[in-house]
């Protein structure tokens, strides 16, 4: 395994190896107005949400790597400790991109990006109308995490009122992953989307104790066919069947195809030799 310390790499280096490896990284799309009316809109992807009770997400505007300058959005919440936080999904990828020009403080980059201004309830900053979902906040803190170039600054956020968009609810009036088809970003100019072609559910234990890896059987733990991925899924079972198991790697080949299915009962099935 190669190992780096952050001191070894310059500014670019660090900053490319750390948001190609930390990703896929949730985009905000933030509106923000200054004390003077200008709006401003720009993308950040170091983003995410830490609260619910309350509600709070955290965005930060880092300074410039290249000349250690700050952008306008970090200025602007400053002035006027409020943003709203649009959610971006594939339909408006493209038009985010060109939003993060760096276009002068007076240039409205709503306008720029062909976006829909329209007016919060609560706050000063403008909605997102293409958005499928938009975030009003309160900034409760800005804090600095440094002074040099690559250094973030942690704006959080308390959410006040959350607008969405009906298309994307299901029949129950909630919020459908599959229909909201987020993209999110990773290293360099690259970018992955989420939609149902490449979405899958992995059950959360919860409510329920699996076994775990240490209590699996032997010949299902040492096989030469199960994955990692697999051998968790089998071992998120609160209890073995009853019986032997099959050390035949057709036979467990036979139980992966169902593992690939999320069927890990039937998996178990054709596992279990019955006593």
């Amino acid at each position: 395994m190669k190992t780096i310390s952050p001191q070894d790499l310059n500014n670019l280096q660090l900053q490319t190896l750390l948001q190609t490896a930390i990703a896929p990284r949730p985009i905000a799309l933030a509106s923000t107005v200054d004390k003077d009316g200008n709006m401003n809109l720009s993308p950040f992807s170091f983003f995410n949400l830490f609260s619910t009770n309350p509600p709070v997400v955290i965005f930060s505007p880092s300074r410039r790597v290249r000349d250690n300058t700050t952008k306008h959005t970090l200025e602007n919440v400053h002035e006027v400790p409020e943003v709203v936080i649009g959610i971006v999904n594939y339909n408006i990828v493209q038009q985010i991109s060109l939003a993060s020009t760096e276009y002068e403080k007076e240039v409205n980059e709503f306008v720029k990006a062909g976006l829909t201004m329209k007016d919060a309830d609560l706050v000063k900053a403008k909605l997102i109308e293409e958005c499928p979902v938009n975030l009003e906040c309160k900034v409760l803190e800005i804090k600095a995490l440094g002074t040099e170039g690559g250094a973030g600054n942690l704006v959080i956020c308390e959410v006040l009122k959350i607008h969405v968009r009906e298309e994307y609810l299901n029949e129950e009036g909630n919020l459908d992953q599959k229909k909201l088809d987020l993209v999110a970003r990773l290293g360099g100019n690259w970018y992955s989307r989420n939609n149902e072609n490449n979405l899958f559910e992995v059950p959360k234990p919860l409510v329920t104790k699996g076994i775990g890896f240490d209590l699996l059987p032997n010949e299902i733990k040492y096989s030469n066919i199960f994955t990692g991925n697999d051998l968790g899924m089998l071992a998120n079972t609160e209890q073995l069947p009853e019986g032997s198991f099959s050390n035949d790697e057709n036979i467990h080949s036979e139980a992966r195809k169902f593992l690939l299915l999320n069927n890990i009962e039937e998996a178990w099935k054709i596992l279990t030799v019955k006593i």
